[in-house]
């Protein structure tokens, strides 16, 4: 029987995931695995479990979440040579989406696992001081896996869904405060998103795209580098892509006033944003950096945005500016169906 280890996050949607655990195990074992169960204690958990399980045998490394989960699996798998593989029951499951896995189907998610086709897929490295300390999300911790940052005192992630900032940042960070914690799924980040938006206070930014000069930006709006097609449970924000490309994308939908801002929402989720009002655009992105000015309005590799600019990654709000991000292909192996979403 060919042996796997499954990596449950029991908080994910709301606890959802640990009630419906017992139905995947079943369709599992009915599919000839062989199973190790580890649940995840806190943020962080399922980085530290995966890389202790490299020196294991397992077929394959299975994240049992959400996006958050499957981000700190695949962050400790990269480089390795070894199968992520993917059973969604978080509240986003957008990289599992991206990868064809079915979502909301037991049955379906499992046959994926078994009968489904490995694909290798690229990973944006971050790099940017960590976000401060809150009672429900701690400032996050360094690991081994990512890397040593290039300055002092700054955190590195690595993305393999997106990285956004802005008021998308804005709804991350509530909620991680618990912020309408009693709603799910995708309804949740609708209600986030309208409550972000009305109470936003935009600054200015700087701005340097694959290493052209930089410019410099009202930060009304949000910034996306993606190199999946939604986020934020089914929101196309960059409409057409897929991970196996040779490049992320970059959207850029800043300057908005806070009416466009609410009239954008309905456009995000549908995908046909790109071009609106001549603000919206879409590129590819091989790096981007992004930061504060200083005190009489020139462009400062040091100074920070106050309030903060939170910059999320993969659903985790864990850094703050001046942020750099850079693409690298092959990655990441992880188990998707044979034909994926836009390839």
């Amino acid at each position: 029987m060919p042996r796997i280890a499954c990596i449950l996050n029991p908080k994910a949607r709301d606890g959802v995931s640990a009630k419906q655990w017992p139905d995947f195990e079943i369709a599992l074992i009915a599919a000839g695995y062989e199973i190790d169960l580890y649940k995840t204690e806190a943020p962080g958990h399922a980085v530290d479990l995966a890389a202790n399980l490299l020196a294991d045998d397992h077929e394959m490394i299975v994240a049992v979440g959400g996006d958050g989960t499957v981000h700190e699996v695949a962050s400790a798998l990269r480089g390795t040579g070894r199968t992520l593989g993917i059973l969604p029951i978080g509240s986003g499951n957008d990289f599992a989406r991206a990868l064809g896995i079915p979502l909301f189907d037991i049955q379906g998610a499992v046959d994926t696992l078994a009968n489904g086709s490995d694909h290798t897929v690229g990973g944006v490295r971050c790099e940017g001081p960590p976000s401060p300390h809150h009672d429900n999300f701690p400032t996050p911790n360094p690991h081994p896996c990512n890397g040593e940052p290039r300055r002092a005192g700054n955190l590195v992630r690595w993305s393999f869904l997106e990285i956004d900032s802005g008021v998308t940042s804005s709804v991350n960070r509530m909620k991680i405060e618990g912020v309408y914690s009693w709603i799910r799924g995708h309804k949740k980040y609708t209600v986030l998103g309208i409550r972000a938006i009305i109470g936003w206070k935009s600054q200015k930014a700087w701005m340097r795209i694959n290493g052209a000069d930089a410019s410099i930006v009202d930060m009304q709006g949000l910034f996306v580098i993606s190199q999946c097609e939604t986020f934020g449970g089914g929101f196309r924000v960059a409409p057409g892509i897929h991970p196996k490309r040779d490049c992320a994308s970059l959207l850029i939908a800043l300057g908005l006033s806070k009416i466009q801002m609410l009239m954008v929402m309905g456009p995000l989720e549908k995908g046909t944003h790109v071009g609106k009002w001549g603000k919206i655009t879409m590129q590819d992105c091989q790096s981007f950096e992004i930061g504060a000015l200083d005190e009489n309005g020139n462009i400062s590799e040091d100074a920070t945005h106050d309030p903060t600019l939170f910059v999320t990654v993969d659903g985790e709000s864990c850094l703050t500016t001046p942020c750099s991000f850079e693409f690298h292909p092959e990655q990441l192996i992880v188990r998707g169906a044979a034909s994926i979403p836009n390839e």
